[in-house]
């Protein structure tokens, strides 16, 4: 196999080494230490924070890319040959999940088609008739024990999570002892059953879904006999990052900005305040719009760029994210601005303008520490609203390329799917409940960072 990284992958893997060593800088900080403690001494706290941590596990394998390769049928040839194809960690941990494509739609857990075609009898004779599906179920003698097999299947999947889980906590609690025997009551503030439930639930419901996914569709299949349930795990990659990339682009202008204008007052804030007003001014849906339609048009005009299909879908998934990021700053940047000028107006900030101290030392030091909470609050924010966002611009056809497994193509393609009869719902219900369970994770962390990092809450105060 040939690794390879795409654009994406490689922003990933730089975004994990800056999280870590933020997470290190935090961890030595006293203050921002005892934060946390808070946010983490919830059960609620610890609960979403695994959920958001399991997303991300998923994204990240699906982000090691590798090109298998070929037979080699002529041995005259010593060059090693690749497939054109991209294979990803998850793929080789999701099985046959991807190759088991059946004719048409099926019902979850179904063994035969969704809809009826011809079929020939032993003696010859044309009938019309569900078909069985070409994967599901193959393992069982008898189709009337299917429903038995399910059953027994998933009890062994339960048990197989069940004991992966009772390990991974195992090392954790002798990782535990050995801590606190070096410093005594270090973490004991974390409500650890409740993780401990948490992950027992995740892994058994990933070993569920590994275990029986391969043997029948969970989630049914599409209109082309894909798995849902493969489509909706491979669309987990695309929400977290665009929600993680496309904030972080934000991030820098807002707080140049912001605090730029909040500090510096004058003709600064003057240009600030004109840029972030044309922009809340201009909808936001037809400045997104105008500028991915402008972005396709220079991919078609460069084809020679993009030796891999995926390799434009890609590309085209970037552009996405910094237009997200590059139209979506003006409220963080008002927020920032509005905090900065009441900062700038404290008794210790004056006290330092007097010393002498320079402007870059006063803003990194007593402007920047105060609107962190802001920033922080606004990132977990965003990361759900730029998710929900990405399943709009691919509802009205301006998101992802159809080609990238994506939770908004899906919504999208649902659409005509639920006007048949009967329904065929189980690719919005897939998507929605991974999309949702998502967001709602993300959205019940950050009210407690809120809570926690807040200066106007009962443990708050501006640091000095």
């Amino acid at each position: 196999m040939k690794p390879v990284i795409l654009w994406s992958d490689l922003l990933i893997f730089i975004l994990i080494v800056f999280i870590s060593l933020f997470l290190r800088g935090m961890a030595k900080n006293p203050q921002v230490r005892t934060k946390w403690k808070q946010v983490f001494s919830k059960k609620l706290g610890v609960s979403t924070f695994i959920i958001v941590c399991a997303y991300v596990f998923i994204a990240f394998i699906d982000s090691l890319h590798f090109q298998k390769a070929l037979p080699n049928i002529d041995q005259h040839i010593t060059e090693t040959r690749y497939e054109t194809k991209l294979t990803s960690v998850l793929d080789l941990a999701l099985g046959e999940m991807n190759t088991n494509i059946e004719r048409t739609y099926s019902y979850p857990f179904s063994l035969k088609s969704y809809s009826k075609s011809m079929l020939k009898d032993d003696s010859g004779n044309l009938y019309r008739d569900f078909e069985r599906l070409n994967h599901a179920g193959t393992h069982i003698d008898n189709d009337k024990n299917y429903v038995s097999d399910i059953i027994w299947q998933s009890a062994v999947s339960i048990f197989f999570g069940l004991f992966l889980s009772l390990f991974i906590i195992g090392l954790h609690k002798i990782w535990l002892i050995r801590s606190n025997g070096q410093n005594h009551n270090v973490y004991n503030y974390i409500p650890w059953n409740t993780a401990y439930i948490t992950l027992t639930c995740v892994v058994i419901l990933v070993a569920w879904m590994l275990h029986v996914g391969n043997l029948y569709h969970i989630l049914g299949t599409d209109m082309s006999g894909n798995d849902v349930l493969y489509k909706t795990l491979k669309g987990i990659r695309t929400g977290v990052l665009i929600g993680t990339l496309a904030t972080l682009i934000m991030l820098p202008i807002a707080i140049l900005l912001g605090i730029s204008a909040g500090y510096f007052k004058g003709w600064i804030d003057d240009g600030v305040q004109y840029l972030y007003t044309t922009l809340s001014s201009i909808p936001s849906i037809l400045l997104i719009a105008a500028s991915v339609l402008l972005f396709d048009v220079y991919i078609n005009n460069n084809q020679q760029l993009f030796e891999l299909g995926i390799e434009k879908a890609d590309a085209r998934f970037l552009a996405l994210c910094f237009i997200l990021g590059v139209t979506s700053w003006a409220t963080l940047c008002r927020l920032l601005r509005a905090e900065t000028l009441k900062i700038s107006q404290l008794d210790y900030v004056q006290a330092a303008h007097a010393f002498g101290v320079g402007h870059a030392r006063i803003i990194l030091r007593h402007i920047l520490p105060n609107v962190g909470h802001i920033i922080l609050i606004t990132f977990i924010l965003d990361f759900s609203m730029l998710i929900l966002a990405e399943a709009v611009l691919s509802y009205i056809g301006i998101g992802v390329d159809p080609s990238m497994a994506s939770w908004g193509n899906m919504i999208n393609l649902a659409r005509s799917e639920l006007a048949r009869e009967p329904t065929i719902w189980w690719t919005l219900a897939g998507a929605f409940t991974f999309m949702f369970t998502l967001v709602l994770a993300a959205n019940l962390f950050s009210d407690l960072v809120q809570d926690a990092f807040d200066p106007r809450t009962a443990n708050g105060g501006h640091h000095d």
